[in-house]
């Protein structure tokens, strides 16, 4: 007869109805956030190479990516802008007809009830591909952050229900904060790439983007991927700016700070399951190594059980998909 006194774990494992009942973290379609990627033109839509399943889309084709957002139920979109020409200032960047403008507007028109974030950076926008204004080959702070702030306030007029500062200059979410407010947008929310790291997951979203930088790199404003206490600091800093939310990128290398930012600040937390991330899972998938929907969806989960109470993830529609199929029928 077996002993009865020793833990039984396997009782609660048995079938699935079981797992269900008592498992500890949810991850559902609203707590995802899905990247789009939207270019000048029309009736464009390219897949992007190194990143399977994901698109480059002209303002009039990104319309049916948020309607179907909608129907999927997904906590929103945040959208990156690829312009028809640039230059040293990023410019533009906060142009009224600018490319995130003209697809914020267009989203907004075809569906009001999708939340539409913006990323708001200038490198996508810079003909050098930095962040920020240049003296030679430094990286001028404090000129780029009026420029930031500009470019989060043309995006809330284009209608954006929130603004997501990706850039790592010091001070940038007070600066747009105050623009903000000034301009009567003290309403919109400033969701805060605070921990921010120079990861080399990044690669799939530059080529998407077309934003790498034409020399040097960036890791003298984005943070080292040693540093855990600075994160905190970083994220003490941009809360006192003014900031709503906090964002952690990349996640899958850095749940210990998802779970350290989530355990000491209580505010709204998201994490970013960035491109290098995703593309890696897709490779492997394609190549029969590993199972696409079991292996992202355990990568979402741990992303979940780490702290963040929202993903930005490519991969949000098609979890969507699933997720449907198997709760709704």
């Amino acid at each position: 007869m077996a002993d009865s006194s020793f833990f039984r774990g396997r009782r609660l494992r048995r079938t699935g109805a079981l797992r269900s009942l008592v498992r500890e973290t949810r991850l559902e379609p609203g707590q995802l956030i899905l990247p789009l990627f939207v270019e000048e033109g029309e009736g464009l839509r390219v897949e992007v190479p190194s990143m399977p399943g994901v698109h480059r889309s002209s303002p009039d084709r990104i319309v049916a990516d948020g309607r179907e957002a909608v129907e999927m139920g997904l906590g929103g979109v945040i959208l990156f802008g690829i312009p028809g020409r640039k230059d040293a200032e990023g410019s533009g960047a906060w142009a009224a007809d600018g490319i995130v403008q003209q697809g914020v507007r267009a989203l907004k028109e075809a569906c009001p009830d999708l939340l539409v974030m913006t990323d708001v950076c200038l490198c996508e926008y810079t003909s050098h591909g930095h962040c920020g204004l240049l003296d030679g080959h430094e990286i001028l702070n404090d000129p780029t952050l009026d420029l930031l702030a500009r470019t989060a306030v043309s995006h809330a007029q284009a209608g954006a229900d929130m603004v997501a500062p990706s850039d790592m200059m010091d001070g940038r979410v007070g600066a747009i904060r105050r623009a903000l407010d000034a301009q009567g947008f003290s309403a919109i929310p400033v969701l805060s790439y605070a921990a921010k790291y120079a990861s080399a997951f990044y690669g799939p979203f530059r080529d998407a983007a077309d934003s790498t930088p034409a020399f040097g790199d960036r890791r003298g404003y984005q943070m080292d991927p040693a540093n855990a206490d600075e994160a905190l600091r970083e994220v003490r800093a941009d809360l006192a700016e003014g900031a709503d939310l906090i964002m952690v990128k990349p996640a899958l290398a850095y749940l210990d700070i998802i779970h350290q930012v989530k355990e000491r600040f209580p505010v709204p937390l998201a994490a970013y399951h960035v491109s290098g991330e995703y593309s890696a899972i897709m490779a492997g998938a394609r190549l029969g190594w590993l199972d696409e929907g079991r292996a992202m969806t355990e990568a979402l989960l741990s992303i979940r059980r780490a702290g963040a109470d929202m993903i930005v993830t490519y991969w949000a529609r098609e979890f969507a998909r699933r997720w449907r199929r198997e709760n709704l029928g």
